[in-house]
């Protein structure tokens, strides 16, 4: 699905493709809380933060960011850590992005949602991630 390409990402307040959302999976009902209140914390009180879990795996990327605020939240997801960014600015990006490592919870896997990646289901898109960090990881072993 992935050429194996990554676009930088800049300093820009233009809004990103799709409705301003964030989707997070493999989140504890905890980190879930503890994400909210960032996001919070960061005045983003106007984004729509799902919680995704093997029931939408075989969902599209599309169907998923349709679902309503809070759908999930509260619930366990034994996915693969990932979170993935819809209609958020590029500033913002960064913002959630330093303000989830100031969290300290584990790593995850990180994605803007796109117009070819609506259409992929859930799962799709995170055995892509994966593969991507597998294969940064051979190119560029962490000593």
């Amino acid at each position: 699905m992935s050429d194996g390409t990554f676009q930088a990402v800049g300093n820009s307040d233009e809004r990103m493709f799709g409705p301003r959302k964030i989707i997070v999976c493999g989140f504890s009902p905890a980190d879930q809380n503890d994400f909210r209140k960032m996001t919070a914390e960061l005045g983003m009180n106007d984004i729509s933060v799902i919680s995704a879990g093997a029931g939408q795996a075989s969902a599209t990327l599309g169907e998923v960011v349709d679902m309503p605020d809070g759908t999930g939240h509260g619930e366990a997801s034994e996915l693969d850590r990932t979170v993935i960014l819809s209609g958020l600015t590029e500033n913002e990006l960064g913002d959630v992005m330093m303000g989830y490592r100031r969290l300290g919870q584990p790593r995850a896997l990180w994605a803007a949602l796109t117009e070819s990646s609506i259409e992929w289901t859930l799962s799709a898109l995170i055995k892509d991630l994966v593969a991507e960090r597998e294969a940064l990881q051979k190119k560029y072993p962490i000593q």
